[in-house]
């Protein structure tokens, strides 16, 4: 049994997170027993450790609730959250794949760039018709 500071620390985590994990609810809070204090079983640090692992991972916490909702379902419904979670990586990654390029050729021209009074990067940025700010 954890008390909120010890179970934070294991978990490293803020004890402010316990607090809003709580609020949320991601994991339960115990009751207070009279003049002492709120005692955390070990269940409730696996589950933080989940959470954050389930983070790592990129689910937001609305889908980490959905995942312990499915903790008891079908493996298949688990594998469709991880497969949309999949898609939506995929995309990201495209989209920064899409990034770099760009942002690679405006290096590039500003290396080969014979005008030092103008910056390729930032003619990129004005509007159309080259209006500065």
């Amino acid at each position: 049994m954890y008390t909120i500071s010890q179970l934070a620390n294991s978990a490293s985590v803020n004890v402010e997170t316990v607090r809003y994990y709580e609020r949320r609810g991601l994991i339960e809070q115990p009751d207070k027993p009279t003049g002492g204090y709120r005692r955390y079983p070990v269940t409730t640090l696996n589950r933080i450790i989940f959470i954050k692992r389930a983070q790592e991972l990129g689910f937001t916490l609305e889908e980490i609730s959905n995942l312990r909702t499915l903790n008891d379902a079908p493996c298949r419904e688990v594998q469709d959250l991880a497969s949309q979670k999949l898609t939506g990586v995929r995309a990201k990654m495209a989209d920064l794949r899409r990034l770099e390029l760009v942002l690679n050729n405006l290096i590039n021209q500003c290396t080969t760039n014979p005008n030092q009074a103008h910056c390729p990067i930032i003619d990129s940025l004005l509007p159309e018709d080259g209006r500065r700010f």
